[in-house]
């Protein structure tokens, strides 16, 4: 047993003992206000700390008796009848706890723990709607806790690993403190764990569905996961109750032109800039979505509107410079450079700044400025993400070595027997998109975009990965029955609905990722159409180096991290070779474009579609397009960028070395890999 302290000073100073002691040992602090009673009997801040003391080590009642006398004494303290509600709670006098903590916010509108607590028993109570304007009244008085306000503070300041310990230790007293769940849900987010901010912000809506500001986050992270109609459904509600929230038909916009219905996009984009003309990452995103519908020349002025309003954007320069038919002027290159000096720059606006002169200067042919501006651009992207080679090497092999020509035979036609996918990998820049285009001109088939529902479905399979823990996946494929990988294959097809416009039988999905998720396919979909896009390794990765990807391909931001990347993917393509003979179709960039006919006949052949000219005539189709090659494969085929990275040649070392024999033997493997 603790010895009796006494108290010392003032009368606040042993007060404001009284009340440290109560966060860490409650008996102490009740030792401590009685002691001060007994100096000055009936205080009533002692009182108060006595009844609280007695209430956190387990003696409601006593704390109730002594709260009641308290309350008739002082009638308007606001912190008595909130006190006087947890002791009642405490007891499980529902009803007496509702009203104690209704007058405490009565008298105290501002005290957020009241309206917190409040909203939990009404909850209890099941008054759903009283419960959430509680809720609704705590969020908005919360900010003045100050152990959010610090977990706050360091959220705006990207210490992130502080902003979780300290929400985590707060939710673990206050469970149901929905600004709370919300900031932890944030945390997720920026973690890239979208599914772990998807649960967050359900428990927060159940609690509090009126809370607008986690709906509109819960719309954005189901946008990222590419739950499109669940996001548009969400924003649906948000928009019902403020039809003219700009942030709201924003995020709308951009999960409409996701969705593949771009004149609405384009509509609420337009709708957007004219009430908010000075926005200049509106004005962007307006500039993304005229892309993606092919009005480029519309495009290229919104850009210029974002840059005017915003000339520190480099993202906005970036967007022009991806265009790849854009050319800058000597004026932009000097507006460019005059950014880079500024001390005040973004890493983000910087590292796009240099991206795009990158550009600029090889559009001029000065091809060592260009790398130079290449180069940096990739170190400081680099920095800001997290690839491991190693890993990325160590996963290949672990799939070559469950996946074998057994495994598969032993689980044939398993999944579902929908023919519809055509799945179109490889690596980013290889050519996938001229491939989709030939494909999309076919009457029977439909061009969606880069898809991520496999690689969704993957990382679902392998546990959602702790940090510091290996994924369950590939592994966990051999665990699953045959009507577990049917039900995946029809999710996928499910999932891929909302993409597809036209009605026809066949869809493409283009993500180039996928190659690494064959084995996946092939069990979920043994009917799907696969084609392998592959290009020459200095042209394919290089051009992978010279692009900056709004999100994914970490893997780029290096040459020696692009050369080991190409390698394992020509092994593990040459592993599926082996195992699933003739089940993948390759087609060889630089051969496509020297004898184009003859080499979509074959494509079309290996999809069992009949031959059409519409086929040859790509370019004229009209369809929106949502990769950085948009604007290139509205033209005919050329041979310009085939060879384009000789001119890059002197500075390719690392590239060269890490491809090792896979540069040696392409169009062919090396033989260790067949």
């Amino acid at each position: 047993m603790s010895a009796t302290p006494e108290p010392v000073g003032t009368l606040e100073v042993a007060l404001a003992h009284a009340r440290r002691l109560l966060q860490q040992d409650p008996i102490a602090a009740a030792e401590q206000a009685e002691e001060i009673l007994k100096a000055v009997p009936g205080q009533p801040m002692a009182q108060l700390l006595l009844a609280a003391a007695r209430r956190s080590s387990g003696a409601p009642d006593e704390a109730i008796q002594i709260l009641t006398g308290l309350s008739q004494q002082l009638p308007r303290w606001a912190a008595v009848h909130f006190e006087l509600g947890l002791a009642f709670g405490a007891t499980r006098h529902e009803a007496e706890a509702v009203a104690a903590l209704r007058r405490a916010v009565e008298l105290q509108p501002d005290l957020s723990a009241a309206w917190r607590t409040l909203a939990d028993h009404l909850t209890v109570a099941g008054d759903v709607e009283a419960a959430d304007h509680a809720y609704a009244q705590h969020i908005r008085f919360s900010t003045r806790d100050p152990r959010l306000l610090e977990a706050g503070a360091a959220l705006a300041e990207n210490r992130i690993a502080v902003a979780e310990a300290l929400l985590r230790e707060h939710l673990k007293q206050f469970p149901s403190d929905v600004a709370a769940i919300r900031m932890f849900a944030e945390v997720a987010a920026r973690l890239g764990r979208y599914a772990d901010a998807e649960v967050l912000l359900e428990r927060c809506l159940e609690l509090a569905p009126s809370f607008q500001g986690a709906r509109h986050n819960y719309a954005y992270v189901l946008n990222r996961q590419n739950k499109l109609a669940q996001a548009l459904d969400q924003l649906e509600r948000l928009l019902a109750g403020d039809p003219r929230n700009a942030s709201y038909r924003n995020l709308q916009a951009a999960v409409l032109g996701r969705a593949g219905e771009y004149d609405r996009a384009l509509q609420l984009y337009a709708e957007v800039v004219k009430e908010y003309p000075r926005n200049a990452k509106v004005w962007m995103s307006y500039g993304h979505a005229l892309k993606t519908a092919g009005q480029q020349g519309e495009c290229v002025d919104t850009y210029r509107r974002a840059i005017e309003l915003s000339p520190q954007l480099g993202e906005a320069y970036w967007s022009l410079a991806n265009l790849k038919t854009f050319r800058f002027t000597d004026r932009d290159v000097a507006a460019m450079q005059a950014q880079l000096r500024r001390d005040q720059l973004s890493e983000e606006d910087r590292f796009h700044f240099h991206f795009s002169l990158g550009k600029a200067f090889e559009d001029a042919g000065d091809y060592a400025k260009s790398f130079e501006h290449y180069e940096v651009g990739n170190r400081l992207r680099r920095e800001l993400v997290q690839y491991d080679a190693d890993e990325n090497s160590q996963q290949m092999r672990r799939s070559k070595q469950l996946l074998s020509q057994e495994f598969f035979a032993k689980r044939a036609d398993w999944g579902s027997p929908a023919p519809d996918p055509i799945f179109i990998v490889g690596l980013p820049r290889a050519g996938s998109t001229l491939l989709e285009q030939i494909l999309s001109s076919h009457p029977l088939v439909e061009g969606t975009m880069e898809l991520p529902d496999i690689l969704d479905m993957a990382r679902a399979l392998g546990g959602g990965r702790a940090r510091g823990t290996a994924s369950k996946y590939p592994e966990v494929l051999a665990e699953l029955s045959v009507d577990e990988l049917r039900a995946l294959g029809e999710q996928y097809i499910a999932n891929t609905r909302i993409q597809r416009k036209s009605g026809t039988p066949f869809f493409i999905d283009k993500m180039p990722n996928n190659f690494a998720h064959i084995g996946l396919i092939q069990l979920i979909l043994p009917r799907a159409k696969i084609i392998d896009a592959r290009r020459h390794p200095l042209g394919c990765c290089f051009s992978g180096f010279k692009q900056h990807f709004a999100r994914g391909q970490h893997f780029t931001y290096g040459l020696e991290d692009l050369g080991r990347y190409y390698r394992d993917y020509v092994e593990l393509m040459a592993h599926f070779d082996t195992v699933l003979p003739g089940r993948v179709h390759r087609v060889i960039y630089e051969t496509l474009v020297d004898d184009t006919e003859t080499q979509v006949r074959r494509l079309l052949d290996y999809c069992g579609l009949p031959f059409d000219e519409r086929c040859l005539r790509f370019y004229e189709n009209e369809r929106a397009v949502r990769t950085a090659s948009s604007e290139q494969v509205r033209r005919p085929i050329y041979r310009d960028g085939v060879d384009h990275w000789q001119h890059y040649e002197p500075w390719l070392v690392p590239l060269k070395r890490a491809l090792g024999p896979v540069l040696e033997s392409y169009p062919a493997v090396p033989e260790k890999f067949s």
